[in-house]
């Protein structure tokens, strides 16, 4: 065979790839004719039928076997289920199930097998002899893929009962996922305090399984507890490890200092960098503000040859747009597009959000439109933000309720909060009956009104005074068990008060101590105005003891409340009176506000407490803090000795 100069573009022919054995002497190449190889599959089907092999061939056959069990359960690996993993196979490969397998499936089906002595009875005619490990472990594969959690919990349990050191790990991998989803953190941990030391019981990803597990439960001290234990069993952590954890720090609200001083010391045991890695830092440095820290992590992850993707983009993204710096954000989503990524409905739907709270309804109807023509189909929340957009702003509610029919005519179902977005457009707009048809269809498509709901709809029927439909309402929302806010709590107590309802009102402050919401200053004050406005104004020295109880102390506009409930009734020497402990106390309101209950005092005050009235304003313009009226100095005033001695001296 004639020789030619090893070119990297040429092929070489007649010999396929991995046939040919090169020697090189002075830049030449001569292809040469490999001995015939069995392949790996060939031996491990030979070694696994029982056929004798040599040493090098049984020891491959042993150890490539080996990898193929720690693969699947690297696979397996993490908070997901475990992969579909093949049944028992004979030496043809074929999966093979048995009948004792069918039967304990069928009934792990049934609700019967919820119960614990239910599934222990059924479980009670097998033994080993009938079911082995690895039927066991194949039953829980199975469960497991099925949503059966709770069976392949009993499966688990039963088989530690029989033999309590299993001997696949993969047993002990699928136990814990499934122990994990069953919300059994207990067993999951007293599980890993006694894995044996063996080598292949101390895989990483065994203990990630049972982080994961912990996690799922929320017991984020448990799966610390499990770490610290890997940590002491000298069992090295991987890029999985890491990224579990990073998570769990940010779902306990770590700080970003924590997670970084985290990431520090993985990186000191040997583990690499990785997309999840990567994405877990970025979510936790831009949760605590952190956005161009975070940009220098995803620039760190790109030098690493860890390419970002859409997601990575729109956690930035939110990022910015939290912190009102939307420039930077499209910046960022103009550099998404340009290195090819598809920008998502939830990519757009970030822009649109930020423009909405800056209400800018044309940004908004343009990036709608922009994802229609590039086929990507707009969702409830894209349209919540335009109709957000529209009901924030006076008189645009017509063309909030545009929005919403548009929503409809795509064919996107409503959601509580798009109900909710055009139940505060007409709030905005003092459209208290419209606000309260949104409410009802609302409940008669089936959503469940949300405290947003309520509180928007209750503001409304506050300003509009429609106080029989406010009770109603919050009525309602007691029955329904909503909860409630300290927000709805005032705004329902000051519809009443305006209207004199002290009786009703104190009703109210009782239903919401239930919830645990106590009486605040605020509390008292339109406490105060309902009695005041109901004519029980005799009454507001006792509502101010009560305040001494509870430990509350009066503010200016308490002062404020009782004066005008007290000038009302033409009460002027309680009126007065109070006005003496305000300015002494030293709880002046505002000069606007003060100025007007001055002119109040002054219009309303009788001739005879003239005398009186003096004396206090007089105490009122030296205790007040009132700053006296600022007049253009006389230019004069700085030459005035200057002239006097110059008088003299003529």
């Amino acid at each position: 065979m004639a020789m030619r100069r090893w070119d990297s573009g040429a092929d070489l022919p007649h010999m396929p790839p991995g046939r040919i054995r090169m020697t090189r002497a002075a830049g030449w190449v001569r292809p040469v004719a490999a001995p015939r190889r069995m392949k790996t599959r060939e031996v491990v089907r030979r070694w696994a039928s029982g056929t004798r092999l040599s040493a090098p061939f049984e020891r491959s056959a042993r150890n490539h076997t080996k990898k193929r069990r720690r693969t699947r359960m690297k696979n397996a690996s993490g908070w997901t289920r475990p992969p579909s993993c093949e049944a028992k196979k004979g030496s043809s490969g074929v999966c093979t199930t048995t009948a004792a397998m069918e039967e304990i499936l069928a009934f792990a089906r049934c609700p019967a097998a919820a119960w614990e002595l239910g599934f222990a009875e059924f479980m009670a005619g097998y033994n080993h002899g009938k079911l082995s490990e690895e039927e066991c472990v194949e039953l829980m594969r199975r469960m497991s893929e099925e949503g059966l959690a709770l069976g392949c919990a009993r499966l688990f349990q039963w088989l530690r009962e029989k033999q309590p050191v299993p001997v696949s790990p993969m047993a002990w991998l699928t136990a814990f996922v499934s122990l994990g989803r069953c919300d059994m953190a207990d067993v999951v941990l007293e599980i890993v305090a006694r894995l044996p030391l063996e080598r292949d019981f101390r895989e990483a990803v065994l203990y990630n399984a049972a982080i994961s597990a912990v996690a799922y439960c929320r017991r984020y001290d448990g799966a610390w507890e499990i770490f610290e234990l890997m940590e002491k069993n000298n069992v090295q952590p991987d890029h999985r490890t890491s990224a579990i954890m990073l998570n769990i720090m940010k779902k306990s609200k770590a700080s970003a200092k924590d997670a970084w001083e985290f990431f520090q010391r993985m990186n000191r045991k040997g583990v690499n960098w990785s997309f999840d890695v990567g994405a877990a830092l970025i979510n936790i440095f831009c949760f605590d503000g952190l956005e161009k820290e975070a940009l220098i992590i995803q620039s760190e992850m790109e030098k690493r040859g860890i390419a970002s993707t859409t997601s990575i983009y729109e956690t930035l993204m939110k990022a910015y747009c939290k912190s009102n710096q939307i420039e930077e954000a499209e910046g960022l989503f103009v550099e998404m597009k340009a290195k090819g990524l598809q920008a998502t409905t939830t990519t757009y739907n970030i822009l649109m959000d930020a423009y909405s709270r800056r209400l800018q309804t044309e940004v908004v109807e343009s990036l709608l439109l922009e994802m229609q023509d590039l086929g990507i189909r707009p969702s409830a929340g894209s349209y919540n933000c335009l109709i957000s957009a529209y009901g924030r702003q006076k008189k645009m509610s017509g063309k909030a309720e545009d929005a919403f029919l548009r929503m409809k005519r795509d064919g996107i179902k409503p959601l509580s909060s798009s109900y909710n977005a055009l139940l505060s457009a007409y709030a905005v707009n003092g459209l208290h009956e419209k606000a309260h048809t949104i409410y009802v269809d609302m409940k008669r498509e089936g959503l469940k009104p949300t405290l947003e709901t309520y509180t928007a709809l209750l503001d409304t029927l506050r300003r509009a005074g429609d106080t029989e439909m406010l009770m109603e309402t919050w009525k309602t929302m007691i029955d329904e068990k909503v909860g409630g806010t300290r927000v709805i709590f005032h705004v329902v107590l000051d519809c009443l008060a305006k209207h004199g309802l002290y009786l009703q009102a104190r009703d109210v402050i009782y239903e919401f101590g239930k919830i645990g919401l106590k009486p605040t200053v605020m509390t008292y004050n339109i406490l105060m105005n309902a009695y005041g406005r109901g004519g029980q104004h005799y009454k507001l020295p006792q509502l101010l003891k009560e305040m001494a109880a509870l430990e509350l102390k009066p503010d200016s506009i308490t002062y404020c409340t009782m004066i005008y409930a007290y000038a009302r009734v033409r009460d002027f020497s309680r009126a007065f009176y109070y006005h003496k402990q305000m300015v002494r106390s030293g709880k002046i309101p505002d000069p606007r506000s003060y100025r007007k209950l001055l002119n109040t005092l002054d219009v309303k005050a009788a001739r005879k407490n003239i005398k009186d009235k003096s004396a206090i304003q007089g105490m009122i313009k030296g205790k007040s803090g009132l700053k006296p009226r600022k007049e253009k100095k006389d230019e004069f005033w700085k030459n005035r000795k200057k002239r006097s001695m110059l008088n003299h001296g003529h």
